[in-house]
């Protein structure tokens, strides 16, 4: 079906890259130190800063540093570790590569992980919490850290959407520090499309030495740094392997890109916030969408804007709806599709106990719209004229509506 518009195609998703991080990378091609150096201890450090943790661990996806903190804790088949449908595949990817079991606790109303929900499904064979902040929205993490601590559970929080979000006025990865409450391990994403990018990328980070000690050995194939130091005498070349780890570092080229990205961060949250707002107020007086959930415990850091369509409505499923933005030149995608949706998790996912009714009706009902710092303030109109055009036209009736939308 063509499209109904001759201006320039706003995608989903577009990268702000400033000749701040280019200068960085050339400096460091010339360097000739491209791998794990100096530039990533120095990411890793200011990133820590900013996130008020006192360990990072740079690393090459936030898949891997999710993997990283599963297998540092020791999980291990026929554990069960309890998480959200309502999430990308890698969440519960890595809880299977460890060879426990994923349970999917439901959503509340805000999409994120319901603390009540997780309780009613803790057996004697759970041993950790994964919540996801969906979209940069802090789940509420207060009762979630009650309920580990009462049942002995580890929490790894996954925080690939919320590099900036905060909750209850300390950043994701601070915890609660008053109340001596935290996450044992906190695992954020750097990939192209995320709120800070080097390409591809993420970042673990925890509160516990030790810890970070397991992950960064694990990180490098396992090999164990000290060795380099214990056994001098027998030369630079010694090392010794004393686990079974991968190949998960995170090169300074990449580290270069991030470096900058990490401090522009504040500026682009001001400025996702300033289109979210625009959008919310273009689409709050429509009945036929729900804007997404405000913070009430902190603040979002807005990776995604996360529209909900009322299809009841409405003469249009959401799949119809976003190839009416796709024909009027406009991105979208959708966050996400349910866990148990997937060939590959059916076996389990299907169980009675993985039953998540609130996420599966959400799912159909959503759309992500375009949301990045470079976002020029005639596309951010575009995409709210465009909305309130289908949803209008939409109203009318089915046949209606298709007709006009062939003219």
């Amino acid at each position: 079906m063509s499209g109904i518009t001759s201006e320039p195609f706003i995608p989903f998703s577009r990268t702000s890259i400033g000749e701040e991080e280019i200068r960085e990378v050339v400096d460091t091609l010339r360097s000739g130190w491209l791998t794990t150096g100096p530039r990533t201890a120095k990411f890793e450090a200011e990133f820590a800063a900013y996130v008020g943790a006192p360990h990072a661990l740079a690393v090459n996806s936030c898949t891997a540093a999710l993997h990283l903190a599963l297998r540092a804790l020791g999980l291990k088949s026929g554990d069960e570790v309890i998480t959200t449908p309502l999430t990308f595949c890698a969440t519960v990817n890595t809880i299977l590569e460890v060879g426990a079991t994923p349970v999917l606790a439901d959503i509340g109303g805000d999409g994120n992980l319901d603390p009540k929900s997780v309780e009613a499904r803790i057996t004697d064979r759970t041993r950790a919490v994964v919540p996801v902040h969906l979209g940069g929205l802090a789940c509420e993490m207060e009762p979630l850290w009650r309920l580990a601590a009462r049942h002995g559970l580890k929490v790894v929080e996954d925080a690939a959407h919320a590099v900036g979000t905060h909750y209850r006025g300390f950043p994701i990865g601070a915890g609660l520090p008053a109340e001596g409450m935290r996450s044992d391990a906190v695992a954020y994403s750097f990939y192209a499309t995320k709120n800070l990018t080097t390409g591809e990328g993420g970042m673990v980070t925890t509160h516990d030495q030790g810890m970070l000690e397991k992950m960064r050995v694990l990180s490098l194939h396992g090999i164990d740094k000290d060795a380099w130091n214990r056994y001098a005498e027998k030369g630079k070349w010694f090392y010794e392997v004393v686990d079974v780890g991968y190949k998960y570092n995170l090169s300074d080229i990449q580290s270069a890109i991030g470096l900058h990205q990490l401090r522009k961060q504040e500026e682009f949250v001001r400025r996702r916030t300033r289109i979210a707002q625009i959008y919310s107020r273009a689409f709050a007086d429509i009945e036929e969408v729900e804007v997404p959930p405000q913070a009430t415990n902190g603040r979002h850091c807005w990776h995604l804007y996360i529209l909900r369509l009322n299809t009841h409505r409405l003469t249009m499923n959401r799949d119809e709806f976003v190839e009416e933005l796709r024909r009027r030149g406009i991105g979208t995608s959708v966050h996400f599709i349910p866990i148990p949706m997937h060939p590959a998790y059916k076996e389990w996912a299907g169980l009675p106990q993985n039953h998540c009714p609130r996420a599966m009706a959400l799912y159909p009902r959503i759309v992500s719209l375009p949301l990045y710092p470079s976002m020029m303030e005639r596309e951010v109109e575009r995409v709210t004229d465009a909305v309130r055009e289908i949803v209008r036209r939409a109203r009318r009736g089915r046949a209606r509506y298709r007709g006009a939308a062939a003219s």
